[in-house]
């Protein structure tokens, strides 16, 4: 019995009330999510996780001192509605974890050291690379259950498709606030709207003086690229969250969506899940700004002309920059 209407049984109306019985037959991340209006149901959030643990000791499972289960789900919500566009199929404007959505994503917080488990699950209608910053991880389970030992690489980016599951352990060797996100770029922004004209570099200060005597609040959306969002103030519709908020220590982190962060720290007690705040760097564990001379080669290969300069002359400053060294073969 697989629980679709129709196929194995009568649909669960209102009010009714069905029992599933079934055997546990091997460990692994599974989804579960109805079958019946399943554009209307699945498009509302209507799905879960369901994770089998080995009764004994697996020769493909291992020990781990932190587990994480992570369900991608998105939505179509129009700003200042309340319920999302069930018909959408590709063009979604909300990408969230778990039904959460940055920054009202907690951490995955970690000790240094520990063995880290993250189930990742996607029930969405698109795949998504998933990305984690500071570690390299491994591959240690799919849809079918574990994954054979021999069968593993070192990855900091896995995909995952439509339906998928991929499960991925880590050792938490580096302290610090590491970045977890989905890589599609808009998966890591909140509300947007996808038909907005690209504004960068177009002179409109005449134009939006005029606009704005007959709309006084108007501004010109992205005139800079996408981070400007952070920046403005205007007021949004109610029930909207803006494109990309979440304040880090030094300023806006410039993130939604499918973003989080892995937090490791030394001093945290074994089962201490909670948030341990920002990450301060020891002296010299920095990017710093640099004040002095720019070399040779960054004044000739400027952005405006690097890819239409001669060959003679990206050869010559090259070679000003940097000497080669000749290698046999």
């Amino acid at each position: 019995m697989d629980g679709v209407a129709g196929l194995n049984q009568v649909a669960v109306h209102p009010g009714k009330t069905f029992v599933y019985e079934f055997e546990a037959k091997r460990p692994g991340t599974f989804m579960y999510h109805p079958h019946a209006d399943e554009m209307t149901q699945m498009a509302m959030g209507m799905m879960g996780f369901w994770v089998t643990h080995p009764k004994n000791e697996h020769p493909w499972i291992s020990a781990v001192d932190r587990d994480y289960c992570i369900l991608l789900n998105a939505f179509d919500i129009v700003p200042g509605s309340e319920t999302p566009n069930i018909m959408t199929m590709l063009d979604f404007n909300l990408w969230a974890w778990n039904s959460r959505i940055f920054p009202g994503i907690a951490p995955l917080v970690a000790r240094k050291n520990d063995r880290v488990r993250v189930r990742v699950g996607n029930l969405t209608m698109t795949n998504h690379p998933i990305h984690v910053h500071g570690i390299e991880f491994e591959v240690t389970g799919t849809d079918g259950g574990p994954t054979r030992p021999e069968s593993r690489w070192k990855e900091v980016t896995t995909d995952i498709a439509v339906g998928q599951m991929r499960q991925i352990e880590f050792l938490a060797e580096e302290e610090g606030d590491w970045a977890m996100h989905c890589h599609k770029s808009h998966h890591s922004m909140n509300a947007m709207g996808h038909d907005v004209p690209t504004m960068i570099g177009v002179d409109h200060r005449g134009i939006t003086e005029k606009i704005r005597k007959l709309v006084p609040d108007y501004m010109v959306m992205g005139e800079r690229g996408m981070a400007d969002m952070t920046e403005m103030t205007m007021p949004l519709p109610d029930n909207t969250l803006p494109m990309m908020t979440g304040d880090g220590p030094y300023g806006s982190v410039e993130m939604g969506g499918m973003f989080s962060m892995l937090k490791v720290r030394a001093d945290l007690a074994p089962d201490d899940y909670s948030d341990p705040g920002w990450y301060k760097h020891p002296e010299g564990h920095q990017a710093y700004e640099y004040n002095g001379d720019l070399p040779e080669l960054s004044r000739q290969l400027t952005p405006g002309n690097s890819l239409m300069a001669p060959k003679s002359q990206l050869a010559s400053a090259h070679f000003k920059a940097v000497k080669p060294t000749r290698h046999k073969g």
